[in-house]
């Protein structure tokens, strides 16, 4: 998911569910497939492979479902699937937009499964291109904050392309152009300074403001969504003040 920077602290926080629940760690494996077929399963020549490694190790991943994803992927080992990417549009509650990206091997049953769930939790689906426009490619990485401050991050990537640096959480997010991702998490490394993961997203021009109650709804239908194994990740534009947010916590 992706949103306002303020809800990354409540991603991290489903990011750890999803993880107990196995569906996070089978996301991660797939992505780790899917790079090593498109680029080859050499990490060094592969930059899309060694951040997906990264960021599932940092997830906990074990090392055997990493090298067993990479074999299937490079065709080293029998059992890969044919991944397909797939967008749909569509609005939440409220009216907030939202990209849906599936990673799939059964496009009928990605459909389905995504008409479903908006249908169920008060949304609905966009004609392609209705809602796309309001979101860029951008690469974004994300700094753990432990060790490290924001003077010293932002020295680390000024020059490699990072455009902007947002607390979010525990947290820092490095926002850059999708082709300076690898030269921003590079100059990371570089410096010395640790980083959770570096993604290629959708990211919102512009957020929606939305109440407690709008949220709320919005994250029923997140949750609907990826109780589908072939959605891989959802981006929305939605906006929460820190009232809202506290609110939310209080939920739990």
């Amino acid at each position: 998911m992706s949103g306002h920077s303020k809800w990354a602290t409540t991603k991290h926080k489903k990011a750890v569910v999803d993880a107990r629940r196995g569906k996070l760690f089978a996301k991660l494996v797939k992505n780790i497939e899917v790079a090593a077929r498109t680029g080859g399963g050499d990490v060094i020549g592969n930059p899309t492979l060694f951040d997906a490694i990264q960021k599932a190790k940092k997830t906990s991943v074990p090392n055997d479902n990493i090298d067993r994803a990479v074999k299937r992927g490079s065709g080293q080992e029998a059992g890969g699937a044919d991944y397909q990417t797939i967008i749909y549009e569509g609005y939440a509650p409220g009216g907030v937009a939202m990209l849906v990206e599936c990673l799939t091997d059964n496009r009928n049953r990605a459909a389905a499964e995504v008409r479903i769930a908006f249908s169920r939790s008060g949304g609905q689906l966009a004609d392609p291109g209705s809602v796309a426009y309001l979101f860029s490619r951008k690469g974004v990485v994300l700094v753990p904050k432990d060790g490290t401050d924001e003077d010293s991050v932002l020295e680390a990537v000024l020059d490699a392309g990072g455009e902007e640096i947002t607390e979010a959480g525990d947290v820092f997010e490095v926002l850059c152009e999708a082709t300076d991702l690898v030269a921003v998490r590079t100059a990371l490394q570089e410096a010395g300074i640790e980083y959770d993961s570096a993604d290629v997203v959708f990211h919102p021009a512009m957020q929606v403001e939305v109440d407690a109650e709008g949220v709320r709804k919005i994250l029923r239908l997140i949750d609907a969504l990826e109780d589908s194994d072939d959605v891989q990740n959802i981006y929305t534009n939605f906006d929460a003040s820190d009232e809202v947010m506290a609110e939310l916590e209080n939920d739990e």
